[in-house]
Parts: structure tokens; C-alpha cells; sequence
């Protein structure tokens, strides 16, 4: 008996290229799901703390992704931002890869940030 995967599927592997991210909604929440420089993938809270702007249509550079709107750049392991103006962090959700299967699980925040209650 295998164990389930933990969230919701989101996508494949293949349909996130390197450095670059995909805007998902789960329940109406966005989430940027995004692959790193070393092909890793992480999934975010998808809206800048700074503004209410989509990170998901930033640059990714390393682990990191930038805001297009003021620059602000997240560490996309811990949701920290790394440059100013933004000084909170986005949430870091749990990420479960299963063959090419991306699952996300919302309602595992990992850092510890503000983020809707999905229970």
C-alpha cells in the first residue's frame, strides 16, 4: 500500500520550465509554482507582501524570484525577502513530487507565514 500524495495535483513536472514560474489557484488562492536555477520546485503564496502583485511573473534567479513591480526578491525556500521595499515574507507551502506529478498542500504552511485557513 502506498501512501497518498498530501495536497492538490497541480501540474506536471515538465509543464514549469527552469526558471520560471506557473500561477495556479487553489480555492481561489494564488500560488506560484516555480523551478528554481537547479531545477528544484517550490511553491509560493503568489502575491508580492509589498504590493498586490503576481511573483509569478517576476524573474527567477538561484532560489529566488523577484517582484517586477518594486524588485523585492523572495528566497523561495523560506519566503523571506532577501531586497526591500518588501519586508514580510510570502508563504511557503509544502511541495509532494510524485513521478511527474507536482501536489501542493496549502494547508502546510512551512515558514510559519500569514496565509489563508484552508481546513
Amino acid at each position: 500500500m502506498t501512501d497518498q500524495p498530501k495536497g492538490e495535483l497541480v501540474c506536471k513536472v515538465d509543464e514549469i520550465q527552469l526558471k520560471q514560474a506557473l500561477r495556479i489557484l487553489i480555492d481561489d488562492y494564488p500560488v506560484a509554482i516555480v523551478k528554481d536555477s537547479m531545477g528544484e520546485i517550490h511553491a509560493i503564496g503568489d502575491t508580492c507582501s509589498h504590493a498586490d502583485i503576481s511573483l509569478s511573473e517576476g524573474e527567477v534567479e538561484g532560489c529566488a524570484i523577484e517582484c517586477w513591480g518594486h524588485g523585492s526578491q523572495f528566497d523561495l525556500r523560506s519566503g523571506q525577502p532577501l531586497q526591500l521595499p518588501a519586508y514580510d515574507p510570502v508563504p511557503v507551502f509544502a511541495v509532494d513530487i510524485r513521478g511527474d506529478e507536482v501536489y501542493v498542500d496549502v494547508t502546510n504552511v512551512l515558514n510559519g507565514a500569514e496565509a489563508p485557513n484552508f481546513s
